[in-house]
């Protein structure tokens, strides 16, 4: 086993199917949530990257080595930070039955987990883990979508909304990285373009250009405005696809 997460041979063990106590023996200095707090630390504070075995044995006060008896690998040790990050927002224990109230939830919640830990965001969770706080928010999000409609449906409504959340946030981090080595705010930047603005509207030749810097008013929304206004329209759109509409 390596920092990389290599395993020699033989099938996958999914972390989540390992107890975390085997046998007997002494009772166990450090527990795995105790190292996924302090990875998730790191990780807030430096990057995903920063979180090494290495590192989080510094802050424990232990050996790296003795780490890899409660967490394996790297791929279970990022598999267990996103299932802790993923459970922080509060969540009824099941849904409410007003689909769009659930949903909106589920949205605000997802933008403020990922605005929070923004290495969230660099990951690519295609596949679903078995994390108990992802088959949590899995089945309050596919429940509250429980309509009457295909689980496929479903699956791709949910997906929808994601994508939505996910381009959004991303959008909003990249601004923020860019504040931080420029100094320039969203507005700063706005004031540098108006000659070239100026040159491009006074041409006639881009006239939905022209609407967008004469009419659009969501330039100069809040993020959370933003957000929001995105949100309302993608949920439209999921009304459309649902019995009734």
């Amino acid at each position: 086993m390596n920092e990389g997460g290599a395993v020699s041979g033989g099938e996958h063990v999914s972390i989540w199917s390992v107890p975390e106590r085997q046998g007997r023996g002494p009772r166990p200095a450090y527990s795995r949530g105790q190292i996924t707090e302090a990875a998730v630390r790191i990780a807030d504070a430096d990057g995903l990257e920063a979180a090494s075995m290495r590192r989080i044995a510094a802050e424990l006060g232990t050996g790296a080595m003795s780490l890899y008896r409660y967490v394996p690998s790297r791929d279970d040790l990022i598999e267990l930070m996103y299932d802790h990050v993923v459970g922080q927002p509060d969540l009824p224990d099941r849904p409410t039955g007003d689909w769009r109230a659930d949903l909106t939830l589920v949205a605000r919640n997802t933008r403020e987990t990922l605005l929070r830990h923004p290495w969230v965001a660099a990951l690519h969770r295609s596949r679903l883990t078995y994390g108990p706080n992802q088959l949590r928010l899995l089945e309050f999000t596919l429940g509250a979508l429980d309509v009457g409609i295909p689980v496929d449906e479903m699956l791709t409504l949910v997906g929808m909304l994601n994508g939505y959340i996910e381009l959004d946030v991303r959008g909003e981090l990249e601004w923020q990285r860019e504040y931080k080595r420029s100094g320039l705010t969203p507005e700063d930047w706005m004031m540098r373009t108006v000659p070239r603005v100026r040159e491009l509207m006074d041409s006639g030749d881009y006239p939905m250009f022209t609407r967008i810097i004469v009419d659009a008013r969501i330039p100069h929304m809040s993020n959370d405005e933003q957000f929001e206004y995105g949100l309302s329209r993608v949920l439209d759109c999921i009304a459309s696809a649902l019995p009734g509409s």
